[in-house]
């Protein structure tokens, strides 16, 4: 359990001067690369880094680039002493990813304190950039108000009224919880019950009995990764979805090939990325596919490092620096993003990247022309109605009026 902490320890003792003095600039991806989260984020986001170094160019100001990693084992201790040696010792410059939000308050705050950057992709809480934003924090890909608020709203407006939540019981799942419940509360719906797990358990049937003899129309599951695709199955098997409509607050593509699409069919989910869009996430995608260690496409969160990554080098570029976190995060917020995955947006002064959200609805096996064939799209939320607005934040960055 504790081979890849101790692998990242050996690696650091290797890098014994910072990384001006090496003339190397390095990027630490950090998440979770053996559990629940592996498959979700895991290599596949260093592999997305790597895609962004290689298409940077591989140098900045001079410098090499190079992309490390360790896994935080989902564990806010682990994960903090990770970041400080690789913050202190290892000569890194800024930290990558995140899954897990406990997780990510731990680094944002130690990145804080040492002035570097933090770029969020596999994060997901919405105080990220509300009362714990930063001024060395950007927020990638997602949040929880985006896809609580998204996905509640589109199964009221789909005529849903009673509700019952299945929560991962840390932070990420908590807020999940509570932006879906405001969505559902503000739009006449009703919550009629709420259990929480423990992240990375096997057996959800108690869970699931008590969320079938609520008698809620819809079972939200405000969990990820393989603890929401365990717990879809499990409820499938239960026959729930014979009288109760399930719904997962963030299903992705990596949920589908282990559910099979009998049991992911007509799932609503909100996305703002997916690989078969148009011609340039089809190309990059098909070219992280040919890397990827297990040939998958690249998910949302995939796709968020790519982007942010490359925003990020941009940015130093122009900063002329690679030390000044917040004047390198400042300079991410003035310039615009564009690249090929997310296309132009922009970065709010709380840390927010806007872009558009996409309503998606998971194919039947008929529909789907093959592997990685998953997703239709039933709708888009423009960029500056997908995110929370910036007053309702408590950001103590955004300045009051």
């Amino acid at each position: 359990m504790r081979r890849h902490a101790i692998a990242a320890a050996a690696l650091l003792a290797a890098f014994s001067v910072n990384a001006n003095a090496q003339n190397v600039v390095r990027i630490g991806v950090m998440n979770d690369m053996s559990s629940v989260y592996a498959d979700y984020q895991g290599p596949g986001s260093v592999l997305a880094a790597q895609m962004a170094v290689q298409d940077f160019g591989g140098t900045v100001l001079g410098k090499k680039i190079e992309v490390v990693s360790a896994d935080h084992q989902n564990k806010p201790d682990i994960s903090a002493n990770i970041a400080r040696q690789w913050l202190d010792v290892g000569g890194v410059n800024v930290v990558v990813d995140l899954p897990n939000s406990a997780v990510a308050f731990a680094v944002a705050d130690i990145v804080k304190e040492k002035n570097a950057v933090v770029l969020l992709s596999g994060a997901g809480s919405s105080l990220l950039t509300g009362a714990r934003c930063s001024p060395n924090t950007v927020h990638w890909t997602y949040d929880t108000w985006a896809y609580g608020q998204g996905v509640a709203k589109a199964l009221i407006n789909g005529g849903a009224k009673t509700f019952f939540f299945i929560t991962a019981d840390y932070a990420f799942g908590h807020d999940l919880e509570k932006q879906a419940t405001e969505a559902i509360n503000a739009s006449g719906g009703k919550v009629v019950g709420v259990v929480r797990h423990p992240i990375g358990i096997s057996d959800f049937s108690s869970f699931l009995l008590q969320a079938q003899a609520s008698g809620a129309e819809v079972l939200l599951f405000a969990n990820a990764g393989g603890d929401q695709s365990n717990s879809l199955k499990q409820a499938h098997e239960f026959k729930l979805g014979a009288k109760q409509k399930l719904a997962g607050l963030i299903f992705g593509i990596n949920n589908v090939p282990g559910l099979g699409l009998d049991v992911s069919q007509n799932i609503l989910l909100l996305n703002p990325f997916y690989w078969d869009t148009n011609d340039q996430t089809r190309a990059w995608s098909k070219r992280y596919q040919a890397a990827h260690h297990k040939k998958q496409m690249p998910n949302d969160m995939h796709a968020g490092v790519y982007s942010a990554v490359l925003h990020y080098l941009k940015a130093v570029a122009k900063t002329g620096n690679v030390t000044d976190g917040k004047a390198i995060v400042a300079a991410m917020k003035a310039m615009p993003t564009d690249d090929p995955l997310f296309g132009k947006g922009s970065i709010r002064e709380d840390g927010r990247k806007l872009h558009p959200m996409f309503l998606y609805r998971v194919k039947t096996a008929q529909e789907s022309k093959g592997d990685w064939d998953y997703f239709s799209l039933v709708s888009t939320i423009p960029a500056d109605q997908a995110f929370r607005p910036l007053k309702d934040g408590g950001c103590p960055l955004v300045a009051k009026n």
